[in-house]
């Protein structure tokens, strides 16, 4: 049984981090039963990272990294590892368990007989997706750190720039699942984070596509993410990376802007 939540009963008022706050102490009441589930995230591509990085790095060798310098097969794929991990860990929160909660738990419904807005829960479910990736970043700059992967102690801000990866496609996660009407539609999911994996100057250099495939592969978000977190894994700073997080953080704030207009549309009905 749903509870109407007439837009009279929500008063207006301003987003606030504390009401939002709610959100997140909500979602870890429900998910400390599940700590495995969202921990179990970390793993695929630390695997990825274990069987490609390390595996066929072994045959591969060196590979010119940002600037040209050569850097270990490893050491070039394991910060594009962090950013999908990033990507997939933001998506999976934003998509899948926010469309569950909109049409099926019923859960923002009766959020909206308190004081709190539709742009508290859109802070609060993306922030929560950023704590996850938090978490993940974490463990895999560890991971990183043991197995010799890094080259500069600037590898730890990439969990900051983790953590903005995980802002953008959380954003425009939750901005497509307002439009999304059942569970065939997250087909779409995995038709566009796939191609992102595969094709964002994951596994190799830009340089060996076609200049076609180069340019188009330059918008993706996940190539940027990459050449950020790759940058402060290996201690190559320089001017780009500022174009890489200007990047993300429009995306970011634009998907949010989206997610907040649409669910006030949504739950105001």
């Amino acid at each position: 049984m749903s509870v109407e939540a007439p837009s009279r009963l929500t008063p207006i008022g301003r987003v606030t981090p504390f009401r939002a706050q709610r959100i997140w102490e909500k979602n870890f009441i429900a998910y400390r039963r599940l700590w495995k589930v969202v921990f179990s995230g970390f793993f695929e591509p630390v695997f990825y990272l274990f069987a490609v990085g390390i595996g066929v790095g072994a045959l591969v060798g060196d590979v010119p990294g940002p600037g040209g310098a050569l850097v270990p097969y490893a050491a070039f794929v394991a910060p594009a590892m962090m950013a999908a991990s990033a990507m997939n860990g933001a998506v999976i929160e934003t998509t899948f368990n926010i469309f569950f909660k909109l049409k099926f738990q019923k859960v923002y419904e009766g959020v909206l007989t308190t004081p709190m807005q539709p742009s508290d829960i859109a802070i609060g479910e993306i922030g929560w997706a950023l704590l996850r990736g938090v978490l993940y970043s974490t463990a895999f700059v560890v991971v990183m750190f043991a197995m010799g992967m890094t080259r500069s102690w600037l590898a730890f801000l990439a969990i900051p720039a983790a953590t903005l990866v995980g802002f953008a496609f959380g954003a425009v996660g939750m901005a497509a699942t307002t439009y999304m009407r059942s569970w065939q539609d997250f087909d779409l999911v995995t038709l566009v984070t796939m191609p992102l994996f595969l094709f964002s100057g994951t596994f190799y250099p830009l340089d060996v596509y076609p200049p076609f495939i180069q340019n188009v592969a330059k918008i993706s978000p996940l190539y940027h993410g990459t050449e950020l977190l790759r940058g402060f894994t290996l201690g190559i700073v320089d001017w780009s990376m500022l174009g890489h997080t200007g990047f993300l953080l429009v995306m970011g704030l634009v998907g949010a802007a989206v997610a907040n207009r649409r669910l006030d549309g949504m739950l105001r009905k």
